[in-house]
């Protein structure tokens, strides 16, 4: 599969996760009478990863987040030349579906993305559930490292063929059950940067910290399981 291909499935990939994972989160979290809360948040950012999982991953093995890219890469799984290119196709995916999520949600009348959060990340007085930094830095790192092992686990030659995409939806849906109290679930860089874009304020000062700690908490997961797969 060439590059350019493999490109093009992760901007399409990343795309589908930020429109139908913030883009449950903008429109249909807080719906009068029928939103679907923090359960069908979780959950559809898990379907994104799955249905992506599916379409694209023979493709381009549906990455969509630059720190997935990384542990793999500190897990001796992906190669250092396509790194730096995944990672940019990644944010601008991210970027284009938040941009989408941008013009479908100020089709209300009234429609604020600084004032609502535009499903941005954040701590502090910006956390969903106001926790601290030091907590929020604990919760991306370890969720993110659990993400990696999960999903190196499941793609491991010798983990039971065909449920890899599977066990990395629900595992990522598990996450955001965890998380979104806490930093409203990152995990993922690009997912960060999309929508701190289009929310423009507090969220931009804080998206370092959403670099930071999804790729620390990645490369440790890659140099962990690395070791698993080791013969000694």
């Amino acid at each position: 599969m060439s590059l350019t291909k493999k490109l093009g499935a992760e901007f399409i990939g990343t795309f589908w996760l930020v429109l139908g994972g913030c883009g449950s989160a903008v429109l249909a979290a807080g719906f009068p009478n029928v939103g679907i809360g923090l359960l069908g948040v979780s959950l559809a950012f898990g379907l994104t990863v799955v249905t992506m999982a599916y379409a694209i991953g023979h493709i381009s093995g549906c990455h969509l987040n630059p720190a997935v890219s990384l542990g793999l890469w500190a897990g001796g799984r992906f190669s250092t030349a396509e790194l730096l290119p995944y990672i940019v196709v990644q944010v601008l995916g991210g970027i284009a579906g938040a941009a989408v999520l941008f013009v479908i949600a100020t089709g209300q009348v009234g429609f604020d993305a600084s004032a609502s959060g535009f499903a941005s990340n954040g701590f502090g007085e910006h956390s969903p559930g106001k926790y601290s930094f030091v907590a929020a830095i604990t919760a991306e790192v370890v969720m993110t490292f659990m993400f990696l092992i999960i999903i190196m686990g499941a793609t491991d030659k010798r983990a039971p063929q065909g449920f890899a995409p599977l066990a990395i939806g629900l595992g990522l849906t598990l996450i955001h059950l965890i998380s979104i109290p806490v930093t409203n679930t990152s995990v993922n860089p690009a997912r960060s940067t999309a929508t701190a874009i289009f929310q423009g304020d507090w969220a931009l000062t804080q998206l370092w910290m959403f670099w930071l700690a999804p790729i620390a908490g990645a490369i440790l997961a890659g140099v962990v399981y690395r070791w698993f797969e080791s013969e000694d």
